[in-house]
């Protein structure tokens, strides 16, 4: 099949989440099985010069956006047996930062025209055009108001995936006609609650819906999940699938990651002490053999600061240590910042990110702390598991969907899980993690058994294809 992954970011060119990872690793994925998969992006300013030195220009085209008429170059790169194009035009990307601007609407509105209109300048007409959240929303709109009539885009169908709903692409509903360009006959699509709607358009017109876990899917046709989406979700259940994300188990592996202290598999679970020691040395916590618990997150409530923030000092009050790596909300920052003065010896607070520190966390702490609130995969812990340490999370999303929790009796499971987003749960959670680890032939056995399971994209590849084939 031909299959045109469409995202606003994708690794290794530009990633700031999740999306990023999961647009570069999963079309390597679906190459690997054989399938012709190329990758369209916009190519912005921050990409590293390293990649824009090496790119082919293709040719340009004008792409028109309602009265605007847009220049739109195309460049071209191949990594990793993928083809990868870039829609360039400045005034859209050249700009710091990728999203945060008074005009993201227009400037992705473009985005998702450009790639329609720069299909005959590649020579590629794909089967599947795969599209990833509220960046690309349109495409599915524009494809069916403007090109069908087109004998190359005909038969093409599309894919939606929703990453994150709370991300919607909000815009004054003005913009459907004066800034997207969309007929009337298509503009119901693309309004929702008296507003443009981007994520809401991709929803409506797509062929097919997906999110990025099983339960994900569940919880967002239930209000609590679904910010304000759920009437549509339910009306469009029927074409709503969850597939689970996978990790890059080349870039993420203990046994290759240049950022640890000392490099380790699962039949060499005894150097991942020296991670530990070297943690400990590197953000001035004692070097005390007591539980490490990690954390890599946004501070945020959606992570659930806000329960952790209700009983942290009974959690450092326990005999463990704590350090936290991550930035967001400024309460959260200087909250964590003082608790640090207060408690030297047990809590550790970087205020930052730095993907080095993270490798040294998810190899250096013996478990990883992910309470969140909702969580529409995370990578986080399977990133963890990945380096034997052993996750203590909610059981919602992809969290429920890929920790199964630790039977002391048959000695199955990969972490600890909690049900109610409550911290008194939470705690006992990590009460119970701390148990176990006193019992060291059970708790390596524990991390053998998160380490063993297979978290690539393999099987979760094979799964987008059977999607894409019933198309």
């Amino acid at each position: 099949m031909k299959i045109l992954f469409a995202a606003s970011e994708a690794g290794p060119f530009i990633r700031t989440g999740g999306l990023g990872d999961v647009s570069g690793a999963l079309p390597i994925a679906l190459a690997k099985e054989e399938q012709d998969v190329r990758v369209i992006l916009p190519l912005y300013d921050s990409i590293p010069a390293k990649y824009r030195q090496t790119m082919l220009f293709l040719g340009s085209t004008i792409v028109t956006l309602g009265w605007r008429h847009q220049y739109a170059g195309v460049f071209t790169q191949s990594i990793n047996n993928v083809q990868y194009y870039f829609i360039d035009n400045e005034y859209y990307y050249k700009r710091k930062g990728l999203y945060g601007h008074f005009d993201d609407g227009e400037r992705f509105a473009f985005f998702s025209k450009a790639i329609l209109d720069v299909l005959p300048l590649i020579g590629f007409y794909p089967d599947i055009i795969h599209c990833n959240d509220w960046q690309t929303g349109l495409l599915p709109v524009l494809l069916d108001s403007f090109y069908r009539d087109n004998k190359n885009y005909a038969d093409t169908k599309t894919v939606f995936t929703i990453h994150n709903i709370e991300f919607q692409g909000k815009m004054d509903r003005s913009c459907i006609s004066d800034v997207f360009g969309i007929p009337e006959s298509y503009r119901k699509a693309a309004e929702y609650d008296n507003k443009a709607n981007m994520l809401k358009a991709g929803i409506e017109q797509s062929n097919i819906v997906t999110t990025v876990s099983e339960t994900y899917a569940k919880e967002i046709m239930d209000p609590y999940f679904a910010y304000g989406l759920e009437n549509i979700l339910q009306k469009r259940s029927y074409k709503l699938t969850g597939i689970v994300n996978g990790i890059d188990t080349d870039l993420y592996n203990p046994l290759k990651d240049e950022s640890l202290f000392q490099r380790y598999s699962e039949k060499s679970l005894v150097r991942k002490q020296k991670n530990k020691v070297g943690l400990q040395e590197l953000v001035d916590l004692p070097a005390a053999e007591k539980p490490l618990i990690g954390m890599v997150t946004r501070l945020t409530n959606q992570k659930g600061l806000d329960i952790i923030m209700e009983v942290i000092e009974e959690m450092l009050e326990m005999d463990i240590q704590l350090v936290i790596l991550g930035t967001g909300d400024w309460k959260y920052e200087n909250a964590l910042t003082e608790l640090s003065k207060k408690y030297p010896a047990k809590l550790a607070v970087i205020i930052n990110f730095s993907r080095d520190i993270a490798s040294k966390i998810y190899g250096g702490a013996d478990m990883f702390l992910m309470p969140s609130r909702f969580e529409p995969c995370g990578l986080s812990q399977l990133i963890a598991m990945r380096y034997g340490n052993i996750p203590i999370v909610r059981e919602t999303g992809g969290l429920k969907d890929t920790v199964i929790p630790y039977n002391p009796v048959s000695g199955e499971g990969t972490g600890f899980t909690f049900k109610s987003y409550n911290a008194l749960d939470m705690l006992d959670a990590i009460k119970r993690a701390i148990a176990v680890y006193g019992d060291k032939k059970q708790w390596q056995a524990l991390m053998r058994n998160a380490m063993e399971r297979d978290y690539s994209w393999k099987e979760q590849a094979k799964k987008y294809i059977r999607l894409y084939q019933s198309l």
